[in-house]
């Protein structure tokens, strides 16, 4: 990971300390130090540190690491989860053919709100794996055959609890079937519409646009987050992991 000292001296902080925004907020910090009494001192203070509040918001946010390692999952949340991790990588990618300025700014922006993504869909994955594998340990076949026995056997109070009680466990298996789908269904759209925005960010760099317009690609992103983080609230609700894979962290 890059250090604080490397995204420090970079292109965009530089700008930053001479934007227009950093002389607005020297002339803030000045003029509430002063309001405050402080004087002249308090004016060089205040607007040294609103200068230096803009400055370090410019700082590049260092990455993430992936919460979740594909090799802990199981297929299909391992394929599925690495093609997320792949989509990010291919955003980088394209971020290196840019040139330094305000496009490259507000992609690198997106990038942050990818991370965030990347995280969800890890958690997503993580909580798949653990309804497959706990619908793995039903064996429906095994209880079919023990409710076609029971029924044909003589009734009577126990033989309709056991069947009850059978029954209860196909509809238990028939709804974690149907969770499972769906939230593979839908991680699995996302993760599409992550490579469709990789591919608009790819045509981006390739246009080498000014920035001012990123062709609702800023919209799309902030919508892939929020359903990521539905979809993540909603199937560990059923019943999803509560640690993550491969690293022993509470979810």
């Amino acid at each position: 990971m890059a250090s604080f000292r490397d995204r420090f001296l970079t292109p965009r902080v530089a700008r930053a300390m001479t934007s227009s925004s950093a002389i607005v907020a020297v002339g803030a910090g000045a003029a509430a130090g002063i309001l405050v009494g402080l004087g002249p001192v308090g004016a060089v203070v205040g607007g040294a540190g609103a200068w230096a509040l803009r400055v370090l918001a410019a700082v590049p946010r260092e990455r993430r690491a992936p919460t979740v390692s594909p090799r802990a999952l199981t297929e299909p949340w391992r394929s599925l989860y690495s093609g997320v991790l792949d989509a990010r990588h291919r955003f980088d990618d394209a971020l290196r053919g840019l040139r330094d300025g305000p496009l490259l700014d507000r992609l690198r922006g997106l990038g942050d709100r990818l991370d965030t993504a990347v995280t969800e869909a890890g958690r997503i994955a993580a909580a798949g794996n653990s309804l497959t594998g706990g619908r793995a340990r039903i064996d429906t076949a095994a209880v079919q055959a023990e409710l076609a026995q029971v029924r044909a056997g003589p009734p009577g109070p126990r033989a309709e609890q056991t069947v009850a009680a059978l029954e209860s466990q196909l509809a238990a298996a028939a709804r974690l079937d149907a969770t499972i789908a769906d939230t593979y269904d839908r991680l699995r759209l996302l993760d599409a519409r992550m490579d469709e925005t990789v591919t608009r960010t790819v045509e981006l760099s390739v246009t080498q646009g000014d920035g001012a317009d990123l062709g609702g690609l800023d919209t799309e992103v902030d919508a892939i987050v929020g359903e990521m983080e539905a979809l993540r609230q909603a199937v560990e609700e059923t019943g999803g992991p509560t640690s993550l894979p491969g690293t022993g962290a509470t979810a």
